[in-house]
């Protein structure tokens, strides 16, 4: 059982994972607006991870026997001055997360509230490798700097990018976990 204060912190990150779903859609389709159809799959793959990562909370929540309270998201921006603005936008969101994540663990260590604590340790993985993968493709983008050819380059290589997780979850997670598997 949920303490009403973890499953308000629980319902706000929620809400976090969805703004970041929206914020990368939006970002897919700025890509796709500049002709960078790479970079927009890149981005249309971390909306499928930040929807994954909403619904694992939603679901837990649940489990909890809480409440998940859906909250408005807000608008994203559309528009980005370069590829390289739009990755330095998308760490400093990943490092806000980052931040979230690790306020809801100490709350739940401090509610002693040992399987929320669990639960977000798989969270916390997931953003080492959030904010690693960010940084590894600003490092090429400075690389790059201004040469639309390396810019090129990079777009084919990031349109090779797939979901690697399920994208349908109207029979739960556990379920679209083992649709994945095979």
């Amino acid at each position: 059982m949920l303490s009403k204060k973890m499953e308000e912190a629980l319902n706000e990150q929620i809400n976090r994972e969805m703004y970041s779903a929206y914020l990368y859609m939006s970002m897919s389709s700025y890509c796709t607006t500049v002709g960078l159809k790479g970079f927009a799959n890149w981005f249309m793959v971390q909306y499928h991870e930040e929807m994954l990562h909403a619904m694992k909370l939603y679901e837990y929540v649940l489990a909890q026997g809480g409440h998940p309270i859906l909250k408005a998201i807000k608008q994203p921006p559309s528009d980005f001055e370069s590829m390289a603005n739009a990755f330095n936008k998308t760490l400093e969101h990943e490092q806000f997360i980052t931040k979230s994540i690790n306020e809801w663990m100490d709350l739940a260590i401090a509610e002693k509230d040992h399987a929320t604590q669990i639960f977000l340790q798989w969270y916390v993985t997931e953003q080492v490798e959030e904010e690693g993968n960010d940084n590894d493709i600003i490092a090429q983008l400075k690389l790059i700097g201004k040469d639309t050819q390396g810019l090129i380059l990079l777009d084919r290589e990031l349109a090779g990018r797939i979901t690697t997780v399920p994208t349908e979850f109207s029979k739960g997670i556990a379920a679209a976990m083992k649709g994945t598997a095979g």
